[in-house]
């Protein structure tokens, strides 16, 4: 399961170095495409490949927008000798990721942000504690 934060940087190739601690679940290969928020989701591929079906049996109005933002933007990438997946430009433009960037594990998925973005969304959250207190209270925590 993906979990945590990984401070890092991307370099001047695109290239950005896979976290060890995700490499285990997200294996050699696997899917980055563009979020929610302006960030980039990761998923492995049996995961994408279950996620992609379910998108493809909703009614099409239903999922037009879903489908041309994660189906449509979806890159499989792979794993160099170094640790390393190069981003597509595309990608590294709608997420803004220039030179300092966040991995943070979700469970099932991961989500890559400029480091920048990553700093205002947690502080939205932050300053607001209610909002998270209301959640965990529905979670029963």
């Amino acid at each position: 399961m993906l979990s945590g934060e990984c401070l890092h940087n991307i370099d001047t190739k695109g290239r950005m170095m896979v976290p060890a601690k995700f490499r285990g679940d997200l294996g050699e290969k696997f899917v980055i495409t563009k979020g929610l928020d302006n960030c980039l989701f990761v998923f492995d591929i049996p995961t994408w490949n279950e996620l992609e079906a379910r998108i493809n049996q909703l009614p099409f109005a239903a999922s037009r927008d879903i489908k041309r933002l994660l189906i449509g933007s979806k890159e499989e990438v792979e794993v160099d000798k170094q640790g390393r997946v190069l981003i597509p430009a595309n990608l590294r433009e709608f997420a803004s990721l220039e030179k300092d960037i966040v991995s943070v594990g979700l469970g099932t998925r991961a989500e890559i942000w400029s480091r920048t973005k990553w700093v205002e969304v947690n502080n939205k959250f932050t300053s607001n504690p209610e909002v998270v207190a209301e959640q965990m209270e529905e979670l029963g925590i």
